[in-house]
């Protein structure tokens, strides 16, 4: 099911090409096997714990206060009670559409949330909407809490003044295009078919959270502004304040803020049963897919039910852990599948227990679909082992401990409060979650299998092929395509109900922003910010193994958690050009079996621990990385060693990953994004070059199928070596504490007689040949563009000032990109540039999936906003003020975890960069002038050089490209 993605998107869809490895492949919660005995699962229960304190102001507004003062920042999450599943018929989508406006600006800051929050120096900042809610969320500096909270406060109670038509056309745009964005994916359209399957017409979850194209093309002004005074009151919503804060200081500000706000209509979340299909119902689509995927799903019992834990724990041992049932059955054992998943999407009503296989290419679609359904029947009937049982319950466990690190973002500690006092009315639900997980046995958990999973089964399979015929926006259809009927009226407030805000019908004389306040709060402007301090990274300590592998390490005590990093100076850009994908192969196998291990051992120790290995690689670095509870940090660090000194390349391990590899390929072969990473940079770079290699380091087919286990053992005899290597140690100990536990592990490793690798860079960069490569992907919704060059400047260089430039240009949401195709056009969902920082050579890249009609104008577009910044119109006081300030102020929040401070670690080493570079960054920073900004980007990007990828449905883009004065290709999309 599709759930709304983070505005900044665009930087985690490139970070297949970053350079400091963010683990682009799989994590395994982990423990060894020839460990010691791991805590008992109790004692693990008592750590997850968020102290907290509560109040609810007279207007209902229930707001939760959890101290945490590791660092100088609060989170902020604010939780309404109103999602997709409260929609009447005709009006689907508006909860999600109301959360786009509710950025747009209020009466006293009628700018885009994005300007002042950035201002501030706001982290983990965001909007979702989901069947049952609708939350807000931001991480800020404490100084600046009360902006964040008149900000907050007065989209509360004051916004409607400020919502107009242009808004509202602007922001269903936006919506439309994150449809699209969405739908245009592989599997896209999948979630309609689920929920017109299995939910009955006019059942509450019967429609998707994104809504039609046709209710969004019907949506009004009046309407909208009706379901904000319906839903949007305070004694709707929970104020969940998590950090550097204390309740006393919390009841000063909420109460100063949100005091004012009246009271709005109760809403009562829709009541919902759980239905059953009358018969399994089989269903076959056809969608721009490699190879077949079958689903198996059925609706369950929501959050509140004692099912939810038995469930989890079936559905976890069934496909979620890496040694789950059909994983050793169907990818390790007949190797007819290269993924397997199982999970049950939690919602207040109801939730959807889900199976999903992906078929190996040219595997049975029939017979493995038999298959599938007879592994489902015998766990169903036979249940979990004792040891399965507590092996996922174990380890989702030790995952909520990494998580209290966090205090906000999408699954921080308010996150965890809110979510509790939503839907259970108790901040403490989660405690109960553990606790019920904790209380799971074989026998509980076949019982609520054979309770819910007896029950008719909904079964899908998504085969290659031509897609359905899609529903487009009006704007965008045809002339003379009709759109549905408008939308049913709701309802208006009652006689007794006081709206939220001034109603602009009624009110038409009374200027925006001056309806006398409540409480003493001056709305004319927002409050100043306090004075913030400089961020102080923590102190690197640095030891040496006795065989001289460096150690990095900093101090983090917020949770029982260690983070080790082994990273090996390789990366993709260590592949020879007739085996490109090597190194990741090679990584992926890493923990696949070693000298005394096989796969599912590693996979069924690692588990019992709750700990989590990462192996993956990014262009330039190959890393090994380990997140382990402090209480069983000795043996996970010994499979860790075990994992990395002794894989045994097994012959039938390659073979199957190998498969895996290469319908990984196939499946970027069918994604936008992923064609266009794939494209893109062998244009840039040629073929001679280490980056002039897909981004995503998969490889192509025809060298994936080229390697050979002596490629492999060579690979890592070569770059997996300890005169390669370096450590990176962040959390709970001590440098005296972890030095003689590595030592043991890896003091004593000695590097093999053949020669160290190395990679060589001085491949010279192809003349720039500007033009448009067009590849034709029929049937796309949308156009995706991604462009670039590769500019003058490499990743050890001095980049604060052209970073600090990219941000005004292509960097954030406020960027002239963003601001210009989104907001202004509205013809994309984001619009991006990304100064790709790898160790040489840097690219700069543009990103921007598009509706499909408006592909030349967007080209032309961006073209004309990177000219006029890089011409006449470079940085603007403002936007110098608004960059440096953001940019200084959430250094805390974005360090605020020991995995944030163990990237710093690793970058600054990459980069060449001394250990307190992050301490000594905001004074730099404050240095900069806007002249310092144009000069840095116009020294490095020139836009006429770029070439430009575009993936799209030829028949409806070509004719758009042609106009814009330069070379068309048309390719037709791999297959």
């Amino acid at each position: 099911m599709r759930k709304i993605l983070n505005a900044f998107a665009f930087a985690t869809g490139l970070s297949l090409a970053a350079s400091v490895p963010a683990q682009t492949h799989r994590a395994h919660a982990a423990a060894p096997a020839h460990a010691a005995a791991a805590n008992s699962i109790q004692s693990l229960v008592a750590e997850v714990n968020i102290p907290h304190q509560e109040f609810t102001l007279p207007n209902g507004l229930r707001v939760i206060v959890h101290e945490d003062h590791k660092a100088p920042v609060v989170a902020v999450s604010v939780w309404y009670s109103i999602g997709s599943k409260d929609e009447p018929p005709g009006r689907t989508g508006f909860a999600h559409l109301f959360e786009h406006l509710m950025f747009g600006g209020s009466e006293h800051s009628n700018v885009s949330y994005f300007t002042p929050m950035q201002n501030i120096g706001a982290t983990d900042m965001n909007g979702t909407t989901w069947f049952d809610r609708t939350n807000y969320f931001e991480t800020v500096p404490r100084a600046a809490l009360e902006t964040a909270l008149f900000l907050e406060s007065d989209r509360m109670g004051h916004l409607l003044g400020a919502v107009d038509q242009v808004k509202l056309d602007t922001q269903r745009g936006v919506v439309q295009n994150e449809k699209r964005q969405g739908d245009n994916q592989p599997f896209g359209l999948v979630e309609y078919h689920e929920l017109n399957a299995m939910f009955p017409e006019g059942h509450p979850y019967h429609h998707s959270t994104i809504g039609s194209m046709a209710d969004l093309d019907a949506a009004s002004l009046a309407t909208v502004q009706d379901w904000f005074r319906t839903h949007y009151g305070p004694n709707n919503a929970v104020l969940v304040l998590a950090g550097d804060i204390t309740l006393a200081d919390a009841r000063t500000l909420v109460t100063r803020y949100f005091g004012d706000i009246p009271r709005g209509p109760q809403n009562h979340p829709a009541e919902a049963s759980v239905p059953t299909l009358p018969h399994r119902i089989d269903e076959v689509m056809h969608d721009h897919i490699p190879a077949t995927r079958l689903y198996r799903e059925w609706i369950v019992p929501g959050i509140l039910d004692d099912s939810q834990a038995p469930l989890h724990v079936a559905a976890g041992v069934l496909g979620g852990l890496s040694s789950s049932r059909l994983d050793n059955a169907l990818v390790r054992g007949d190797q007819t599948a290269v993924a397997v998943n199982a999970n049950v999407q939690t919602f207040h009503r109801i939730s959807i227990f889900e199976v999903t296989v992906d078929l190996k290419p040219g595997a049975d679609a029939a017979a493995v679909s038999r298959r599938m359904d007879d592994i489902i029947g015998r766990f169903i009937a036979e249940g979990p082992t004792a040891d399965e049982v507590q092996r996922y319950v174990t380890s989702t466990i030790a995952g909520r401990i990494r998580g209290l690190e966090q205090v906000g973002g999408f699954g921080g500690k308010a996150v965890a409060l809110a979510e509790g006092a939503l839907y259970a009315n108790d901040p403490d639900f989660y405690r109960h979650q553990m606790q019920a997980l904790a209380a799971q046995n074989p026998a509980s958990v076949r019982a609520a299998m054979q309770r819910w999973l007896t029950r008719p089964v909904y079964a899908l399979r998504v085969d290659p092929g031509e897609r359905e015929p899609y529903e487009e926006a009006a704007s965008a259809r045809p002339a003379g395509h009709i759109a549905g009927g408008a939308p049913r009226y709701f309802r208006a407030p009652a006689a007794d109900e006081q709206p939220l805000a001034p109603n602009p019908a009624a009110d038409e004389g009374q200027a925006i922003g001056t309806r006398a306040p409540l409480f003493d709060v001056d709305r004319s402007h927002l409050p100043a910010v306090g004075q913030i301090a400089d961020l102080h990274f923590p102190t690197v300590e640095h030891g040496r193994l006795s065989n001289g592998i460096e150690v990095f390490f900093a101090r983090r005590t917020a949770v029982p958690v260690v983070r080790v990093a082994v990273s090996f100076n390789a990366g993709y850009s260590a592949d020879r050009p007739d085996r490109l994908g090597l190194q990741n192969l090679m990584a992926d196998l890493l923990d696949e079996g070693t000298t005394s291990l096989n796969s599912v051992q590693i996979a069924e120790t690692r588990e019992r621990l709750g700990a989590q290995i990462n192996t993956g690689a990014s262009l330039d670095r190959t890393t090994v990385s380990l997140a382990a509870l402090r209480s069983n940090l000795a043996p996970s660090l010994d499979l860790l060693a075990d994992i990395i000194r002794n894989p045994a390349f097994a012959p039938n391990e390659i073979e199957r990953l190998r498969g895996q590899h290469l319908a990984g390929i196939a499946n970027e072969m069918a994604q936008p994004q992923g064609i266009a990473l794939r494209t893109l940079p062998p244009l840039l770079y040629g073929n001679e070059h280490p980056y002039g290699i897909p981004f995503t380091g998969s490889g192509n087919p025809q060298t994936v199928r080229a390697i050979t286990r002596a490629d492999i053992v060579a690979a890592h005899d070569a770059w997996i070596r300890p005169d390669n290597a370096k450590i990176f140690v962040a959390g709970d100990t001590t440098l005296a504490e972890i030095m003689p536990l590595l030592e043991a592990r890896f003091g004593h490793w000695q590097a093999p007689a053949t020669a160290r690798g190395t990679k060589t860079f001085s491949a010279a960069i192809p003349d720039a040949r500007p033009r448009i490569i067009l590849i034709d992907r029929p049937q796309s919704p949308q156009s995706l563009i991604l462009a670039g060059e590769v500019t003058n400047v490499v990743g050890t260089d001095d980049l604060v000032a052209l970073a600090e430039a990219n941000d005004v240009l292509g960097g954030s949401f406020l960027s002239r990109l963003n601001m210009e195709l989104r907001e202004h056009r509205h013809w994309a969902y984001g619009a991006f540039g990304s100064l790709n920082r790898v160790e040489h050579q840097v690219p700069y890249l543009v990103f921007a999936p598009v509706q499909a009609d408006r592909t030349g104008e967007s080209i032309a577009a961006a073209r004309e906003q990177l000219q006029q910044f890089l011409g006449p119109n470079g940085v603007t006081a403002a936007e110098l003020q608004r960059t440096i300030n953001g940019s200084i102020r959430q250094l805390p929040g974005q360090f605020e975890t020991s995995q944030a401070v163990l990237g710093g670690m690793q970058q600054n080493d990459l980069y060449r960069r001394p250990d307190d570079y992050y301490s000594t960054l905001a004074s730099r920073l404050r240095r900069l002038t806007a002249a310092d900004l144009d000069a840095a980007a116009r020294r490095a990007l020139d836009p006429s050089k770029f070439v430009w990828v575009v993936v799209g449905d030829a028949a409806r883009v070509r004719s758009q490209l042609e106009p814009l004065g330069l070379p068309v290709e048309v390719v037709p999309a791999a297959h």
